[in-house]
């Protein structure tokens, strides 16, 4: 059985070792980042988790700050300084599953859980950067393409989504 539930500190380990694996090196967060994050915003790092084998194994997470921005800048993945509370979008950095549970639904558990807790949360809505090949899973539940963003991130091209909740 998968459940999604709120990170612990304990679990950034294993999270660190997700992202390395989902992201390239010049992409990914490192444990640190992630716990720079984790120490400012714990609530919004959401857990993918199966149950096996009498305990629960991480299989995936997302995480992202709170802004008033628009758009994530390439300083938000780098700076949880700039975490905004009282924020009108919910960002997403990354949603991260290992390759063996992909295409099993468990990114789109995650999204539905995080859209579900930002709607709870008043946000006027939810935004992230992706990938070209990335714009029509988002655009399942809702997003809108902005088209080319400004971040750099990781030296790839990113595509500015918004979805209006």
């Amino acid at each position: 059985m998968i459940f999604i539930t709120t990170a612990t500190a304990d679990d950034l380990i294993t999270l660190a070792d997700i992202e390395q694996i989902c992201f390239s090196s010049q992409e990914s967060a490192s444990l640190n980042t992630l716990k720079s994050r984790f120490d400012v915003f714990p609530n919004h790092f959401l857990v993918a988790k199966i149950h096996k084998h009498d305990d629960n194994e991480i299989i995936g997470f997302v995480n992202g700050m709170v802004t008033d921005e628009e758009t994530i800048t390439d300083e938000m993945y780098t700076n949880a300084k700039l975490h905004q509370p009282q924020g009108k979008y919910q960002t997403i950095f990354g949603i991260d599953v290992l390759p063996s549970y992909q295409h099993l639904g468990i990114a789109t558990k995650l999204m539905k859980n995080l859209i579900e807790k930002a709607q709870k949360e008043k946000r006027t809505g939810i935004i992230l950067c992706c990938k070209h090949q990335l714009i029509p899973f988002y655009e399942q539940f809702g997003f809108q393409n902005l088209g080319i963003s400004k971040s750099t991130h990781g030296g790839v091209v990113w595509y500015d989504m918004l979805l209006n909740i």
